[in-house]
């Protein structure tokens, strides 16, 4: 695994717990916030640096490490035995990485760069054993992974139940509101990922994610900027919300 560019942080931890804050009570942008400040103060942090289409970890790497996406997007891939890619998620500022070696000390996906980012690296072992002084810091891990869950539930629900369109509209409106709540513009996106990419991550082909596109754009619940065909422009994140909406009702009649 090679490190483009690392700077390590090993403060003297505070002996000092603090009660959990209720993530409820938080809105996603502070809750990221908090994570990071929280990590970089409780915990001795490895900043490194990846680029386009470079490995985080491989599947079957021991798992030694878990990560935090501070910069950047990521996503993680399944290889069949036939060595096809399936992907299996994405990863913005705040997500966690590597929950997948857990099981059993070996990753079960590859983490892939899709941009120029940074992950920080906590070693599990050291992350464990300062959870005995700070609660706070196992409340994150497991809201963390609560989340991941959750996510993983509703992809699946929305590959089962939803039309080809409302598909790639749910997709949008994720990936558009996952910005929203990291304070980063959402009017324009540009989509790191081919149509055939997308396709793979919906379970659908390449043609049927760009006949989708353009019916969106027909029926103009997003639009195509003029700068190229990957950057979507999204007037209004609720209307995508309002399709999907649509088609899931239409589905259950």
């Amino acid at each position: 695994m090679q490190i483009i560019a690392t700077t390590l942080t090993n403060r003297a931890p505070t002996p000092v717990c603090r009660a959990p804050i209720a993530p409820a009570l938080q809105t996603s942008g502070q809750r990221v916030a908090q994570l990071l400040a929280l990590i970089d103060k409780e915990l001795p942090v490895l900043r490194r640096v990846v680029h386009a289409g470079e490995a985080v970890y491989r599947a079957g790497d021991a798992f030694e490490c878990l990560y935090i996406v501070h910069a950047g997007l990521f996503k993680t891939v399944s290889v069949c035995a036939d060595g096809r890619e399936q992907m299996v998620s994405l990863h913005f500022k705040g997500d966690w990485l590597g929950f997948d070696g857990m099981a059993d000390s070996t990753f079960g996906c590859d983490a892939i760069a899709m941009d120029i980012g940074e992950v920080w690296v906590i070693r599990y072992q050291a992350l464990l054993e300062r959870c005995s002084r700070a609660p706070d810091l196992m409340v994150a891990m497991h809201s963390a992974m609560s989340r991941a869950m959750a996510r993983d539930r509703d992809s699946m629900l929305a590959v089962c139940t939803l039309s080809a369109d409302a598909r790639v509209a749910d997709f949008l409106r994720n990936w558009a509101s996952s910005l929203e709540q990291r304070g980063l513009r959402t009017d324009r996106i540009t989509l790191r990922m081919t149509r055939a990419e997308i396709g793979n991550f919906l379970g659908m082909t390449l043609e049927t994610v760009s006949r989708a596109l353009s019916r969106l754009a027909r029926d103009r619940i997003i639009g195509f900027s003029q700068k190229g065909r990957r950057d979507i422009e999204i007037p209004d994140i609720a209307a995508l919300g309002a399709f999907v909406d649509r088609s899931l009702a239409a589905s259950l009649h």
